[in-house]
């Protein structure tokens, strides 16, 4: 007997995954991605006509993952937040596997979305538009844990919507705390680094040096040097983006002049037109 190839191994493990929902409101469409504890699929409500994303267990999630997925669902359930997707429905397959059902998100990942040249300005608005959610999140004393560009969705029409709100304590290397990696106590500051590499990943080459410090102090190894909380950190960001001096950066007084001429362009252009007319007239008269 020849041994399988690993496209007919793909196969295979894909339909045994393949959730069965006789017995449900909905129809499969098509499988939309799979993580550690679960693949999310694209179904149909029969019900109500609507298409939705449905989260199921895996086949080899054990009673512990069978927990995680139940409460990664009430956690979203419990978030109703502009920025986070809602939950519709939970329940039970036939096998026995947990699943959920969630709004559908359509868009791009924000890395992608960054690629297609908004502008600093749409990036930014964006990631302050992320910042809102964890911050929202964080106040209900939940913690991301695995905040990564790969789960922010920028919608068709600019909204930001944050995915995957596990229970997991394990991150993405690159994006996670130094403190998730040594095992160490996670609070709201560990999600400010997840975010402070996000911004690092927006920022365009040679980036202004007060938004390069918001992010590298966001980012930060030591939690004591990071903004305590998320919010502190999108109000760094606003001050940028209105053109204000920033508290993470100590500008020189030639920074500050350059800003103060970007924050004010027509003010600037009349001083500068009242110079040259002044200095003309006067060369006149001598």
């Amino acid at each position: 007997m020849s041994p399988l190839s690993d496209q007919s191994v793909a196969r295979l493990r894909q339909a045994l995954e393949e959730p069965e929902l006789a017995g449900t409101r909905y129809e499969l469409l098509a499988p939309l991605g799979r993580g550690g504890m679960g693949s999310v699929y694209r179904v149909r409500d029969r019900e109500l006509g609507r298409e939705l994303a449905l989260k199921v267990l895996t086949v080899e999630g054990g009673a512990r993952a069978v927990e995680r997925l139940r409460a990664e669902a009430r956690i979203l359930a419990g978030l109703e937040h502009p920025g986070i997707v809602p939950v519709h429905d939970a329940g039970l397959l036939a096998d026995g596997r947990p699943y959920y059902a969630m709004k559908l998100v359509r868009g791009v990942r924000l890395d992608v979305f960054a690629r297609s040249n908004p502008g600093r300005s749409a990036l930014l608005r964006a990631f302050e538009s992320l910042c809102e959610a964890v911050a929202f999140a964080h106040e209900r004393g939940v913690w991301h844990r695995d905040l990564k560009p790969d789960n922010v969705m920028v919608g068709d029409f600019g909204e930001v919507l944050v995915l995957d709100w596990g229970v997991g304590e394990v991150g993405t290397p690159g994006f996670m705390a130094p403190e998730q990696t040594s095992g160490a106590a996670v609070d709201q500051r560990s999600d400010v680094h997840g975010l402070g590499r996000i911004l690092e990943t927006l920022l365009a080459p040679d980036p202004p040096r007060a938004l390069l410090a918001i992010a590298r102090k966001a980012a930060a190894p030591d939690p004591a040097a990071r903004y305590a909380s998320v919010r502190e950190l999108s109000q760094d960001v606003a001050r940028f983006r209105d053109g204000e001096a920033v508290l993470a950066h100590a500008e020189s007084l030639l920074e500050r002049g350059e800003r103060v001429v970007r924050r004010n362009p027509a003010l600037f252009a009349l001083i500068s037109t009242y110079a040259v007319v002044r200095t003309l007239l006067l060369l006149l008269v001598r």
